[in-house]
């Protein structure tokens, strides 16, 4: 791993600092201690996690559990937790209300039907699962249970994000006819993935390399705002080789239910992004550079695509934290929910499936 590697440089080059340093929530207190366990510590993002949940002045880790147990005895000592041995401890545990699964993503299907089956509120790492079916599953096991739920979609708490949603709602984009979103960084010229995160390069345990890795966030934020995708098409590969067959980037061509068409880039392999979004239609048009939005709509005088638009609502609290605020009793927090988690995957999968084959491929 790189030396230089920490949580706080990690954000950085995925955009996503100043979000983070913006939005952390002032806790709602309630007097009642919440009490979630750790299934599986796996993630590149449990470092942030445990960091999130640890700052919860309401939240108990309890337990911590890996199948790698000197893994599962390290982040169990910086969560002041103890570990499970066995699963079954977890599930039976009626203290237990919630858990926080940041496994290999081969592992996700069979952790939920059972965290499901045991009555546990769910957070899940990104991607739910690694096909289109078995995320579906996963989705009507939690839903079926009536379980809190979120996935790590940290984009949707970017301002920038949620006053465009509002403004394509609002109609201020005329007829949107394309999008561009884009999320890469320099993660395998860096090295980031050589040793502890290694697995998150095979795709037999991960289900996707950096296309889908990163491409996910934004493909996310795509869908959130202009709807279902139909069909896709798609261009993914190795580049430097450090990680053997496994794609380090990549472009796809999305064609959603609406019309509009899109394009999708990540990997990597970039040393910069500047350009991170672009909507187009025949009354507006905005994009996101270098962390700044331009926009300009032909029914908002104001908007002036020459400078920055400021006007921007305040950012929510991050995912973790809306899921610890759910849990304490906040209600409407902007929960990702199961069925949005699944419709991602298959998109992904589509776009995986289409490269492969060079063609055009239906979103199951």
């Amino acid at each position: 791993m790189n030396p230089d590697f920490t949580r706080r440089n990690f954000l950085k080059k995925t955009g996503a600092a100043a979000i983070v340093a913006s939005a952390w929530p002032a806790w709602a207190q309630t007097n009642k201690t919440i009490t979630v366990a750790f299934v599986g510590v796996a993630h590149i993002h449990t470092p942030g996690y445990l960091n999130e949940v640890s700052r919860h002045p309401e939240v108990k880790v309890k337990y911590v559990w890996d199948p790698d147990l000197a893994r599962a005895d390290r982040r169990a000592k910086e969560a002041g937790a103890q570990v499970a041995a066995d699963l079954k401890t977890i599930w039976e545990d009626s203290e237990v209300v919630a858990v926080i699964i940041l496994s290999e993503t081969n592992r996700h299907a069979e952790l939920v039907a059972a965290a499901a089956a045991a009555g546990k509120h769910l957070f899940v790492e990104k991607p739910l699962g690694i096909t289109a079916s078995e995320s579906r599953k996963m989705a009507t096991a939690i839903e079926a249970k009536h379980l809190l739920f979120t996935t790590g979609y940290f984009m949707r708490t970017d301002p920038k994000h949620i006053f465009l949603k509002g403004e394509i709602e609002k109609g201020h984009f005329g007829k949107i006819t394309r999008v561009r979103g884009s999320n890469c960084h320099n993660g395998s010229l860096a090295g980031w993935f050589d040793d502890e995160w290694r697995w998150m390069t095979d795709p037999k345990q991960a289900g996707i390399g950096a296309f889908g890795d990163l491409g996910t966030h934004k493909l996310d934020i795509l869908m959130w705002l202009l709807g279902d995708i139909a069909a896709v098409t798609a261009d993914i590969h190795p580049v430097t080789g450090r990680y053997g067959k496994c794609d380090e980037s990549g472009e796809a061509l999305l064609r959603f239910a609406s019309g509009v068409t899109g394009t999708l880039a990540a990997g990597w392999v970039d040393i910069e992004d500047p350009v991170k979004l672009i909507i187009s239609g025949t009354e507006g048009h905005a994009v996101i550079v270098n962390d700044q939005l331009f926009y300009h709509s032909e029914k908002l005088e104001r908007s002036d695509s020459r400078k920055p638009w400021k006007d921007l609502p305040p950012a929510p609290a991050v995912p973790m934290a809306q899921f610890l605020n759910s849990l304490a009793g906040i209600k409407n927090e902007p929960l990702v929910t199961p069925s949005e988690a699944a419709a991602r995957v298959a998109t992904m999968q589509a776009i995986y499936e289409a490269a492969s084959g060079q063609k055009w491929v239906k979103v199951p």
